[in-house]
């Protein structure tokens, strides 16, 4: 939910022409590149170590972990300056932007994750240690050389 609301409030900006925030947010994609790609190669980095869990976690303390995941994949998603590029195209090329356009976005996105995340929880029963780990390798890796891309653009962007 925390890549639908920073969708959701890229699509705000895009579709209600704040053009400040949106020039200044475009004027900084260097810095947002980079620490959005240093993120990246920590994730990617920590995932690429991380062993499977032998057992799914308990229910203890779940709230403070929603709220931990909620906040770092908002404050991961909203360091992508393309996104309201993204939406900005799109909402020109419809030739408008209105709050259901918006909400169409957050509901859309919402959907997408919780169906990705359901699937995820759904088949991780029949996912081994052994199959967990070469997931593991397999996105840490995915996701370090999308840190290595921000990074890198960003400094040839400079």
């Amino acid at each position: 939910m925390g890549a639908a609301t920073a969708d959701a409030t890229y699509a705000a900006v895009a579709s209600f022409g704040i053009t400040l925030l949106s020039s200044a947010l475009v004027e900084q994609r260097l810095w947002l590149r980079l620490i959005g790609g240093a993120i990246l190669l920590y994730l990617g980095l920590r995932t690429l170590r991380a062993q499977p869990a032998e057992k799914a976690a308990d229910g203890l303390n779940s709230g403070l972990r929603l709220a931990g995941a909620y906040s770092s994949t908002l404050a991961l998603t909203l360091s992508n300056p393309m996104t309201i590029l993204s939406f900005a195209a799109i909402f020109a090329g419809i030739g408008t932007g209105s709050a259901d356009l918006v909400l169409g976005v957050l509901v859309g996105s919402g959907v997408w994750w919780l169906i990705l995340a359901g699937a995820a929880a759904r088949l991780r029963t029949r996912f081994t240690p052994k199959r967990l780990r070469l997931v593991n390798l397999g996105s840490g890796a995915l996701i370090v050389a999308f840190g290595v891309q921000s990074v890198v653009a960003a400094i040839l962007q400079s």
